[in-house]
């Protein structure tokens, strides 16, 4: 039996399809959508719509942006000889809010997962190669998350730098094996990156 109407299940599916929502949060959140006000939906269905034709990746280090470049690679004050390389944008935030770095970044977008599909060719590992020899970069830190798919991915990148002479460093283990970064609080995070080691 088709209990909500096929408009409503509708809804509810492309909202089950959210990461972290099942189908008892989906159904709450398109309750929600019929309650409130129409400028209200709308305006959250125009944001997505907006997200979607602004957002695109930085062609220099992947991360999100609407302009140009993003506004990392834009800050002339950064030092783009040191490269800190993670896997989501969403890492990179991570790491600026703890304010320790001002170096550049590199965003793989995931990591090497073979269980998954998932193989270098997917990832910016033959970007990032090119831009270490543009940049001149003379050090290079591994931030991937301390599992075991971020670290095989750190290590894949490091052999193939390997006779490069760049300087391989990794963040400091005081972030527990297994974590994300993104969850990690800021004064954890700038420790790591003030105490990074050598690869």
């Amino acid at each position: 039996m088709n209990a909500y109407g096929s408009t409503v299940n509708e809804l509810i599916d492309q909202f089950a399809k959210l990461p972290g929502i099942g189908k008892k949060s989906a159904e709450r959140i398109a309750y929600h959508f019929l309650r409130c006000s129409r400028e209200e939906a709308f305006a959250l269905a125009d944001a997505i719509r907006q997200v979607k034709l602004k957002i695109h990746a930085c062609p220099n280090c992947f991360n999100l942006t609407e302009d140009k470049l993003c506004q990392i690679c834009a800050d002339p004050r950064r030092d783009p000889r040191i490269l800190c390389v993670v896997e989501q944008p969403r890492d990179l935030l991570a790491l600026e809010a703890a304010g320790a770095f001002q170096g550049m970044y590199h965003v793989l977008q995931g990591r090497i997962a073979p269980l998954e599909g998932i193989g270098p060719e997917q990832l910016t590992i033959d970007q990032l190669v090119n831009r270490i020899k543009r940049d001149q970069v003379r050090e290079l830190i591994m931030a991937t998350n301390p599992t075991l798919e971020g670290d095989g991915t750190s290590l894949y990148i490091s052999n193939v730098l390997e006779g490069t002479g760049v300087k391989i460093t990794r963040l400091a283990r005081g972030i527990a094996s297994g974590s994300v970064l993104e969850f990690a609080n800021k004064e954890m995070l700038a420790d790591a990156m003030r105490g990074r080691q050598s690869f």
